[in-house]
């Protein structure tokens, strides 16, 4: 089999809060903005990684999810619990610096961690967990 990820999802409050930090920031390219209904759909990934992409979405947008699991969504996006990504750098130092500057919740600082990787976490304006590992 040849399978590969294309797209993950994080859920986003304010869609052009999510569009700076992913694109100003971390220098992701915006490559789709979709509005329906008054909700708004944009994707990001990395320069010159056309297949790989995030989609910055409204929570819970499924028709399908009750008023309790929204309540819930919004309460684990509130303490920054719902969802996250794992990125990599190969300069870590420069990555973190750039974000911290950006003013965004800084988890952890860059460290080398005792199951081998290098790396920091910090959240993005939705409250995402955003960690950063060092490519070696």
């Amino acid at each position: 089999m040849n399978i590969t990820i294309q797209s993950s999802f994080l859920p986003h409050e304010n869609a052009d809060a999510s569009v700076t930090f992913y694109r100003d920031v971390l220098g992701f390219e915006v490559r789709n903005d979709v509005g329906y209904a008054g909700l708004r759909w944009v994707t990001v990934g990395p320069v010159g990684q056309p297949r790989t992409s995030i989609v910055l979405e409204p929570p819970a947008a499924d028709p399908g999810i009750t008023d309790e699991e929204r309540r819930t969504i919004e309460q684990m996006m509130a303490k920054g619990t719902y969802a996250g990504v794992l990125l990599a750098a190969p300069d870590l130092d420069e990555v973190f610096g750039r974000v911290q500057a950006s003013g965004a919740e800084v988890v952890q600082e860059p460290i080398e961690q005792d199951y081998g990787v290098r790396d920091c976490a910090f959240r993005d304006q939705a409250g995402n967990l955003v960690r950063i590992q060092q490519t070696r």
